[in-house]
């Protein structure tokens, strides 16, 4: 049976088509796959499924719960998308809000628990967590969750409402082998329950092991195409940056977020001339020392964080001096933010607001935009973009000021392999100006040669230290 329809579709935005003329069926219990470049219209076409967008001209029809229908109402309720972005309304309020409420609040397609759970909602939520796996965290604050459990009860959060289908937005990225591999399990689950999955990823290797059906989406367009291998990339080797003494130390630092402690306590250097990869299971504390090395979050009474390669550690030198790209900036970065703006705003060490850019400036950015295709994306708001496309304006914004310390949290993650290619293709030019990388990543192919050591976190606490082979700091 058909859940959802589309018949010669389009979509447009802000005076952009973003879907053309897109003739697709979802049938019940099926696993399908879409694949493509950022900016192909993935995200979009996700929207379009769950309801989220209306298309401008074609039909839509679905048929969920044997109802045939062409108002997506009952669909908005039932369907939503599972991704970054579904974790965005919790972590940007300051409203403690428990795993267990967020379940709960779904279950009528809410966002908000605002009423006494009802024995159907509570009987639901037996059956999600039993599934997912998630009776440990039920009663903790969403915001003090990892990644990867941030993720898993996202899904779970979906699957409330009993849909007919989940929507899948990017999923496995930024998520460890491990909880890549569990919550692989998980949809293998679902799906054998008759549940139909649509999953948008660049990386389709890393998809579950499922019946997929394949479809390529790429300049508004949809083709069934199968996906090939990941693409060779050309290797490239970080040189050593020039300089002398330490960057940051850190001494018996421990970092507490939400009442649980995130990191620590640890003491770390980061000297001149080193370049650091960084790994760990999801909630390791890996993004919490990236960001108290980027002064964004602060070490608790007792520790201490030193920056000596500032003359004056205040907030406005760190941010003229550190790059960091990770998956709170990108949504702290949903608002009415032009590209333009995104990329700018690292000359002033600022986030987005920026006075207007001077002659030279503005020739900056430009001139980096041009080197990493993203003209077309400067007079875009930062709410309309794709996953993919605010990643790379977002490294842009990283790299534009020639940073002293260039920290990359899962900062490849979203991105198509040409997007990659571009980026890493920098990175050797500024590391001989004088720029240190701090790579923090699940996957080997977005560690580049060159870096010279490793440090590995395990449940918020320094697990080994150690130089990497001389062959990888060449």
């Amino acid at each position: 049976m058909t859940l959802v329809e589309l018949k010669n579709v389009t979509v447009r935005a802000g005076g952009r088509t973003l879907l053309e003329d897109v003739n697709l069926s979802l049938d019940s219990g099926e696993a399908l796959r879409l694949f493509g470049p950022n900016g192909g219209g993935k995200t979009t076409l996700l929207r379009l499924l769950s309801g989220e967008v209306s298309p401008v001209s074609g039909q839509r029809t679905y048929v969920l719960n044997g109802v045939e229908q062409k108002s997506a109402v009952r669909a908005r309720r039932s369907l939503s998308v599972v991704g970054p972005d579904a974790e965005a309304f919790y972590l940007t309020r300051d409203w403690e809000q428990s795993v267990q409420d967020v379940l709960l609040a779904a279950f009528e397609g809410d966002t908000l628990k605002l009423w006494d759970a009802t024995p159907e909602a509570e009987a639901r939520l037996s059956e999600v967590v039993a599934l997912t796996g998630l009776d440990a965290l039920l009663e903790r604050d969403f915001r003090t969750l990892s990644h990867g459990q941030r993720r898993r009860v996202v899904l779970a959060r979906a699957l409330m409402p009993q849909p007919e289908a989940l929507l899948l937005d990017e999923f496995t990225d930024g998520l460890s082998v491990g909880a890549r591999a569990e919550l692989g399990r998980v949809l293998a689950d679902v799906h054998a329950s008759g549940v139909a999955l649509v999953l948008a990823t660049h990386r389709p290797e890393e998809a579950p092991e499922l019946p997929w059906r394949t479809v390529r989406v790429e300049g508004g367009r949809v083709s069934e195409e199968e996906a090939g291998s990941p693409p060779s990339t050309t290797a490239l080797s970080l040189p050593i940056p020039p300089g002398t003494g330490d960057l940051i130390r850190l001494k018996d630092v421990e970092v507490w977020r939400n009442g649980a402690r995130a990191l620590g306590p640890i003491s770390w250097t980061w000297e001149a001339g080193q370049h650091w990869l960084v790994t760990g299971e999801n909630g390791s504390g890996k993004s919490t020392l990236a960001r108290l090395i980027a002064g964004e979050l602060h070490p608790a009474l007792g520790g201490k964080i030193q920056r000596p390669y500032l003359t004056r550690d205040l907030l406005t030198e760190r941010r003229r001096t550190v790059g960091i790209v990770g998956a709170e900036l990108g949504i702290r970065q949903r608002r009415d933010w032009t590209g333009k703006d995104i990329i700018g705003s690292a000359l002033h060490g600022t986030e987005g607001f920026v006075p207007e850019l001077s002659v030279d400036e503005l020739e900056k950015v430009m001139g980096l935009a041009a080197q990493l295709d993203l003209v077309d994306l400067l007079p875009r708001h930062a709410e309309t973009l794709s996953q993919g496309q605010l990643r790379r304006l977002l490294l842009a914004r990283a790299v534009l000021h020639a940073p002293t310390l260039l920290i990359l949290d899962e900062g490849l993650d979203f991105l198509d392999a040409g997007s990659r290619a571009r980026f890493l293709a920098l990175l050797p030019e500024l590391a001989r100006g004088g720029t240190h990388v701090m790579v923090i990543a699940h996957r080997e192919s977005d560690a580049p040669d060159g870096l010279t050591h490793h440090l590995h976190l395990d449940r918020g606490q320094i697990a080994a230290v150690s130089r990497l082979p001389v062959a990888s700091a060449t």
